[in-house]
């Protein structure tokens, strides 16, 4: 297979980890509407980073990162269902910016990237995603670097590529909505939110 076969193969891998709407989606289409495409691309860049990296652990086959990840996967998942349920309340309860004053309000930059990437980093199954797609595709193997840097960065790329057509998308709409609307944007997101993480917790039972 061809480096740039292998590239374009990882950049799908990568959409089609990032595309599903989930927690993560729901959290990035809400910071581009209420703060604008900036603050949601680089909220999506956290997430295309964790993706980046549970994508090297398993086209690395690093079994002893992987199955420490599996051992501790219900206290991972029980943070992250209870990180969730705070970010619920959080966006719920937030206040939209005014319009001419975004710039200001929005969420440092390096606070938005963190959240998500810890956000999607508390799901450490998608290692098994991984695992299974680069299967089907028969990419990756532990034993060839520049195949192991070529995926991942295709699958970084394909993730990153996904956040930055929903960023441009979400803040064409924000453009054209005002902070009346972005306030039932924020509590429809803050419920969608909460009962993701309630679901998340009921789960672990």
């Amino acid at each position: 297979m061809t480096a740039a076969l292998l590239f374009f193969k990882s950049v799908m891998i990568g959409v089609a980890i990032a595309a599903p709407v989930g927690p993560v989606g729901i959290v990035c289409i809400q910071r581009t509407l209420a703060y604008g495409r900036r603050t949601g691309f680089l909220s999506g860049l956290g997430a295309a980073t964790a993706d980046a990296l549970y994508g090297l652990i398993a086209v690395m086959g690093l079994t002893v990162v992987s199955g420490f990840l599996m051992a501790h996967q219900f206290w991972i998942q029980v943070w992250g269902g209870t990180f969730l349920l705070l970010l619920g309340w959080k966006t719920f309860t937030s206040q939209p910016p005014a319009l001419h004053a975004r710039g200001p309000d929005t969420p440092s930059s390096v606070k938005g990237f963190l959240s998500v990437f810890l956000l999607t980093l508390t799901n450490p199954l998608t290692i098994l995603a991984f695992i299974a797609i680069f299967g089907v595709f028969r990419v990756g193997g532990p034993d060839d670097f520049l195949t192991s840097l070529t995926v991942v960065s295709g699958v970084f790329s394909g993730s990153a590529l996904w956040w930055g057509i929903l960023a441009f998308v979400g803040g064409w709409i924000s453009s054209r909505i005002g902070p009346g609307s972005l306030k039932i944007i924020n509590r429809a997101a803050g419920i969608v939110l909460t009962i993701f993480s309630v679901l998340f917790l009921i789960d672990l039972l």
